[in-house]
């Protein structure tokens, strides 16, 4: 059993289903995708809680059924398939078998390409893994890899997060490779998630590409209000706090009901252990965040030009902006030609900074980083 975290707001990780808010529909819709043979494209912004909700879908799957073998692996910092191959081995020898000697002469004979290498814990006895691929073979490597978990006897559900990273990569055709051996895979099911909604429509939605209507597809929406102050009310009541309906309201709709900001915000809420929170509690708390990430929010603005950070600015200023290209709003905000600001939204848009969202409408991608903004 884990032990209890010190705050159940968390802000990283998962822990349980006690400290999971909602959710329930996209779970079981998940599940029922994995365990039809369907693959699902989970495509939303970063730090709505994509991640979290994976976790959970895997929490579910164990309890349901121990034996389904599930993985997850972030490839957001891998830079090429030798990176991806490398990652996917980790991830998954080891873990999908036991470490018994069988399995271990078993592991070591079935690979060409890729080595793993056991060595033993010199404190408790335990066997751990290391894993090298031949140098020039990644291809190879990742084929073996796949082939490896087509002879399991085990369900697996492999979690993919940050999947449109391999459009970076420098070698031609990586999603007509890994199509070409998912695709054969009858005991293995996908859940490729991704935050960047161009890059991910372009591979699952574009008829000229691999991936082209091979998923079900699913968008996170924020938490429902009600649902969420009712998730936050109960732990606060539980520890002899209270969160009233218009502190939570103003926390809503000030982070525009994203999940993991909210979170932080309540994160420090709960830290304070006072009796009744209030809004001017919340500003405070927004406040120090902004002053700690000063030296953060300055390089971010170094980044980019000039005119990308007047448009930001002008965003953060307006917190949600639904017609970028109007005279009105270029007027209002000294910003230069047309053709400049579509250039300029494009490229933040790229670079992250901001989002352009289900309604059209755009907002700075970094919620705190827009309160700062505005203040400039």
């Amino acid at each position: 059993m884990k032990n209890k975290p010190n705050n159940p707001f968390l802000v990283w990780g998962y822990h349980s289903p006690k400290y999971f808010c909602d959710r329930e529909l996209e779970t079981q819709t998940i599940i029922a995708a994995l365990q039809n043979g369907r693959n699902i494209s989970l495509i939303s912004p970063r730090r709505i809680g994509k991640t979290g909700l994976i976790q959970h879908v895997f929490s579910r799957v164990k309890n349901q059924n121990p034996e389904i073998r599930c993985f997850y692996l972030d490839i957001f910092s891998t830079e090429n398939l030798y990176d991806f191959t490398l990652l996917l081995s980790k991830t998954i020898l080891g873990n999908l078998d036991s470490f018994s000697q069988k399995i271990m002469r078993t592991i070591t004979s079935f690979f060409t390409h890729i080595h793993p290498v056991f060595t033993y814990d010199s404190l408790t006895g335990m066997p751990k893994l290391s894993v090298e691929i031949s140098s020039g073979k990644a291809e190879d490597g990742l084929k073996e890899i796949f082939e490896y978990l087509k002879k399991s006897s085990y369900i697996c559900y492999i979690a993919i997060d940050e999947f449109q990273q391999i459009t970076n990569y420098p070698e031609n055709g990586i999603e007509g490779l890994l199509r070409s051996y998912i695709q054969f895979l009858p005991n293995v099911r996908f859940i490729f998630s991704g935050s960047k909604k161009h890059l991910m429509d372009a591979i699952f939605s574009s008829a000229n590409r691999p991936f082209y209507q091979s998923t079900q597809k699913m968008g996170l929406k924020a938490i429902p209000r009600d649902t969420y102050y009712t998730f936050a009310k109960k732990i606060f009541i539980q520890n002899g706090l209270k969160l009233s309906n218009e502190t939570f309201n103003y926390i809503y709709d000030h982070l525009l009901g994203h999940t993991w900001y909210i979170q932080v915000v309540l994160n420090h809420l709960y830290e304070l252990n006072k009796k009744e929170s209030e809004i001017a509690d919340v500003d405070s708390i927004i406040e120090k965040i902004l002053q700690e990430e000063t030296a953060t929010y300055m390089t971010y603005c170094e980044m980019i030009t000039k005119g990308q950070l007047r448009l930001l600015r002008a965003v953060a200023k307006e917190n949600v902006v639904s017609s970028p290209f109007e005279n009105s709003f270029m007027k209002r905000h000294q910003l230069s030609a047309l053709s400049s600001v579509k250039l300029a939204i494009n490229a933040l848009i790229d670079k992250s900074l901001l989002l352009k969202d289900e309604d059209n409408s755009y907002i700075v991608y970094d919620r705190f980083f827009s309160f700062w903004l505005a203040k400039r």
